[in-house]
């Protein structure tokens, strides 16, 4: 019998064709979702022009897609143990398509929205049901490359979104891209029937309508408040009255705080909670969670910045300014899958702490030489963070994973994916106030688009913006860095994480 004990221990370790496929199939739902926002993003000044709607206004077609994908996640856990993975990826296709459908028809901006909210909904099903099909389904040695592979998938999407993007509103209308989609996600579709095997039960699981209510209360109502009040400082800088977007803000941000604390409270006296808020009692899980949360708001940010910046600051086209973007966030999507298999190799710490610690350069550099960028020098400070960003990034959930029961890796995936999209949401809405702030003076002086001068706001903005997201950079890694400081005093003391009793 022992003589047998390696092969069969290699052929468990084996990855099966048929995960691999089902990876890619539900990570391509996300992928088109993805797609499809940072092309929107390239396009902001054309849509300004052809729905006229200002900076503050154009950015929801990518912040309600945030939000609906950040609101969904929760649901994730439930939905999961609920019902079979091959039902819940058919619901995601059927959202992802429907909502092509009305961006290829859709002849008024809320259209728009709408269209982007029903796309978020299926993005939001589909990525925690590719990462619970990982952690579920994948041999243990093998998860840190496995994860790699599914951020491939999706960060491929950012890569060539703006690139996309520009190339071909230069010979077609932007709505070919959303006619292209379709084919697509049918493509996906069949991969995905064909792959996707169900290796555990079903549960009788019990979704409470009031904890779901206050979770999208919460995250709706904080991030609108952050939206309005960037609304408000620039009708303030620009001679405007700023009192209905002030109340609006006010408002949001007291409903989405208060909805957040008896959500809180809610989830701790059920039975059946949405949420086990529980794992973040460990303050290596939320030390991780903080990190995940706030490091997306300068990865999804840049996508937005980097091209308004060449566009209305450097004065390039939609084409160029999404090429700008393509080399960075390419070579960084590529090498996920490496950063997967360092941490597959080394362990937690030197893969994530080193990259990430290095990647903050690139913000860095870009606020110092802000006022003499070229865009060749905005495409290579972009490339240091993208690199080094994606190499490192995508282990810090696997990290944090590693800490809790695996009978509650679904509610620390729903967790940490819904502070994913809510610290996407917030970047955007962070750094599109900050750009409207600068511009609103000189619009209001008389200088628009198109002059030196707007050029020139544009261009400070850009500069207080690439220096907020060093700031992000340094906190999220001080973060990681007391997490594993903590981690490893508990091993050198041999004390267990207790992750089943903080899960409770």
């Amino acid at each position: 019998m022992s003589d047998h004990a390696p092969s069969v221990s290699t052929a468990s370790e084996r990855v099966p064709g048929k995960l691999i496929g089902a990876i890619v199939a539900v990570g391509s739902l996300a992928f088109i979702g993805i797609l499809t926002e940072t092309v929107m993003t390239v396009l902001f000044p054309q849509l300004m022009g052809e729905f006229h709607v200002d900076t503050a206004t154009v950015q929801w077609i990518t912040t309600i897609y945030l939000l609906a994908v950040a609101a969904t996640m929760p649901v994730s856990s439930f939905l999961k143990r609920r019902f079979r993975l091959k039902r819940l990826f058919l619901a995601a296709v059927a959202l992802a398509i429907v909502g092509s459908l009305i961006m290829i028809v859709a002849t008024a901006f809320p259209m728009l929205i709408v269209a982007r909210v029903i796309q978020g909904i299926g993005s939001g099903i589909a990525t925690p049901l590719m990462v619970n099909i990982i952690l579920e389904q994948s041999p243990r040695s093998k998860i840190g490359r496995l994860m790699g592979v599914g951020s491939l998938v999706i960060t491929v999407a950012p890569a060539i979104g703006p690139t996309v993007g520009g190339a071909v509103t230069s010979v077609l209308p932007w709505r070919a891209i959303f006619v292209a989609a379709v084919p697509l996600v049918c493509v996906a579709a069949v991969i995905g029937v064909m792959c996707i095997e169900q290796k555990a039960p079903t549960e009788d699981a019990y979704l409470d309508p009031i904890q779901l209510v206050l979770i999208v209360l919460a995250l709706v109502g904080m991030i609108l408040a952050l939206n309005q009040s960037g609304v408000a400082v620039g009708a303030l800088v620009s001679g405007r009255s700023a009192m209905r977007s002030g109340v609006i803000a006010v408002a949001s941000l007291v409903i989405g705080v208060g909805s957040l604390v008896a959500f809180c409270l809610a989830t701790r006296k059920a039975f059946s909670p949405l949420l086990r808020l529980g794992i973040l009692r460990d303050p290596v899980v939320l030390l991780h969670w903080v990190e995940y949360m706030i490091l997306p708001i300068v990865g999804i940010g840049f996508g937005y910045v980097i091209t308004n910046v060449a566009q209305l600051s450097l004065g390039t086209d939609a084409f160029l300014a999404g090429a700008l973007v393509l080399p960075g966030a390419l070579v960084g999507a590529v090498c996920s899958p490496l950063g997967g298999w360092f941490y597959d190799r080394f362990g937690a710490v030197k893969p994530i702490l080193i990259p990430l610690a290095i990647a903050a350069l690139g913000p860095l550099l870009l606020c110092v030489f802000a006022l003499r960028l070229t865009p060749a020098l905005l495409a290579g400070f972009y490339f240091i963070f993208g690199f080094f960003y994606a190499l490192g990034n995508p282990n810090v959930m696997t990290s944090a994973l590693s800490q809790i029961p695996r009978e509650f890796t679904p509610d620390g995936n729903a967790i940490f994916n819904t502070g994913l999209q809510f610290g996407g949401a917030a970047g955007t809405a962070l750094f599109s106030t900050i750009l409207s702030m600068s511009q609103a003076h000189a619009v209001a002086v008389g200088f628009g688009e198109g002059t030196p001068e707007f050029a020139h706001a544009t261009a400070v903005g850009g500069m207080w913006t690439f220096g907020v997201m060093t700031l992000i950079c340094v906190i999220g890694w001080a973060c990681l860095a007391v997490a594993f400081r903590i981690r490893a005093d508990r091993a050198r003391k041999s004390v267990p994480g207790g992750g089943s009793r903080m899960a409770a």
